[in-house]
Parts: C-alpha cells; sequence; structure tokens
C-alpha cells in the first residue's frame, strides 16, 4: 500500500459511518440506540459546507495536523500541516491525492473511496454496513461499523458531542487492531466556500525533460 493510498483511507475514513439507518433498524437496534444513529444521520446530511482543523494520531502516536473543508454533495478537502505534504481534494467526480515530498500525483473515482458515501447528496446506505456499538460517554456518543459483507477487516467509530450536537472525531482500527484516530478541532458551518479549494491539478509536467519544439 502506498502511503498516498493510505493516507487517503485514514482521513476519509468517517464516510461510512455516516450512511447507516435504514441498516441499523433492520438490526434491531433498541430505541435508544436508534434515536441515537438517526440524530447523527440528521445531523450530517445537515452539515452542507464546513471546515475545521483535525489532527491525526496513528497507532505508533505519531500526530499530523490540517485542515479539512467539506461542501456536500460531493466536496471536500483534507490540507495537511507541512512536513507532510499531503494533499487530498474531491471535486465531486474524483479524489485527487497530492504529495509533495514524494512528488506524486494519484487520482481516483469518487465512487471507489469512501468519501463518496458522505458527501452523497442524502446520506443512506441500506446494505453493507453493519453496526456493532452504540455508546454513551459523559459529553456524547460514539457508533462503532465493521463492513457488513466483511471484505474490509477492522472497525471504525465515529464520536459525536451532544450539548451541542457536532462531529468530535473518528477511530479506525484495521484488522490487525491499530487504531487511527482523526480529532475535529473547530468544526463549523461555513457558507460561501471558495470553488478553487475542491480543484487540484498535476503539478508535474506532462513531459519532463523534454524541450519546446
Amino acid at each position: 500500500m502506498t502511503i498516498n493510498r493510505r493516507h487517503l483511507t485514514l482521513a476519509l475514513a468517517a464516510a461510512p459511518l455516516a450512511t447507516f439507518p435504514a441498516l441499523a433498524t433492520a438490526q434491531g437496534l433498541p430505541p435508544g440506540d436508534q434515536a441515537m444513529v438517526d440524530r447523527a444521520v440528521g445531523y450530517l446530511e445537515g452539515l452542507t459546507e464546513a471546515k475545521a482543523k483535525f489532527a491525526q494520531t496513528d497507532a505508533h502516536g505519531r500526530t499530523t495536523t490540517g485542515e479539512l473543508f467539506l461542501k456536500r454533495p460531493g466536496k471536500a478537502r483534507f490540507a495537511y500541516d507541512p512536513p507532510s505534504g499531503l494533499l487530498v481534494v474531491s471535486d465531486g467526480g474524483v479524489v485527487s491525492v497530492q504529495d509533495k515530498r514524494l512528488n506524486t500525483f494519484d487520482r481516483y473515482p469518487l465512487g471507489t473511496t469512501p468519501l463518496s458515501l458522505f458527501l452523497a447528496k442524502t446520506i443512506r446506505l441500506d446494505k453493507g454496513v453493519s453496526i456493532t456499538r452504540v455508546a454513551r460517554q459523559n459529553d456524547g456518543f460514539s457508533i462503532t461499523a465493521r463492513d457488513g459483507k466483511k471484505e474490509t477487516a477492522g472497525t471504525i467509530t465515529l464520536t459525536f458531542t451532544d450539548t451541542p450536537l457536532a462531529l468530535a472525531g473518528w477511530t479506525v482500527t484495521d484488522a490487525q487492531g491499530q487504531p487511527t484516530r482523526v480529532q475535529l478541532i473547530g468544526l463549523e458551518r461555513a457558507s460561501g466556500l471558495d470553488k478553487s479549494l475542491f480543484t487540484l491539478k498535476d503539478p508535474r509536467p506532462k513531459n519532463p525533460g523534454r524541450g519546446k519544439v
């Protein structure tokens, strides 16, 4: 797995958890748990434009920081602070990943990434995600899910504050039990975000080393 794909997976790992209302009902969650799931889904669907700082901590305790911009449907920007040199941008159809340190640039169809689920106009997923735990906390609650088809090992936990209701972050735990935590700092709704935030072109020369004719 390349560093680009790894960071793409971790940075966008909140997506599947935003999309589970129909399946959750089918699983027969207790009414109190179902109410928290419904509340979380309603909140996420209403989060059309937002921005926040984020801190991402891996299983070895290494932390990287950055800034997140969100514009649903379809658009998001994860800008990692130096010295990471990583930039992840969804323009509504394609997710582009630029790593300035490695001088790499990769593109992935939005529909093949978890981000597509979170950025959809209507957040819902009738199959494929299994909720394993809904937990109350002193200042909020968390919802843990896994791939219902078992094609992807590990779990994802979304954490919300309660008053006011807000997404506080998420934790991805892989098949080996190694967690990566993303904490959102100062998440706030926004409006009129600049379109240029969600555009990323390959900065590398198309024909390096070739002179002009």
